[in-house]
Parts: structure tokens; C-alpha cells; sequence
């Protein structure tokens, strides 16, 4: 019998549901996606281009996409 650690998707063990502003980003995310926007700069492009508001109404970079992804799943 072989064991396994089972995996756990971290959203499973949210103790709230997403809030407006992390539906509004996720589904612009999944939107880049969807068009087959996969690179970093490509999808900031797409965040910017389709007005995604940002943390203190920035221009969306990858750096400030990383660091909101983190942010938002810490």
C-alpha cells in the first residue's frame, strides 16, 4: 500500500469568502487566460489596458503583480 500527503488547495482553508476586489482581479486574471495571455508583462498589459484597478490606483508591473499576489494569499 503506498501513502501519500493528500494536497490541500490553500483556497479550501480561506476562513472568509473573496471580497470585491479579489473577484474583480481573479477574473480579470482568468479573462488573460482565457485570451492566452500567460507572460507577466502581457497580463499587466491586459490588467491596464482593461482599467483593473490596482493598490493605490497604480500602473499595474509585474513586480506590483507579484507582490499583490502574495499579498493576497498570505
Amino acid at each position: 500500500m503506498q501513502q501519500y500527503q493528500p494536497y490541500l488547495n490553500p483556497h479550501q482553508t480561506r476562513s472568509r469568502e473573496p471580497d470585491t476586489y479579489e473577484n474583480l482581479l481573479g477574473d480579470a486574471l482568468e479573462r488573460c487566460f482565457a485570451a492566452g495571455i500567460h507572460d507577466l508583462d502581457g497580463i499587466c498589459a491586459r490588467l491596464n489596458q482593461d482599467c483593473v484597478p490596482s493598490p493605490a490606483a497604480q500602473t499595474w508591473t509585474p513586480a506590483l503583480l507579484q507582490q499583490e499576489l502574495k499579498r493576497l494569499s498570505a
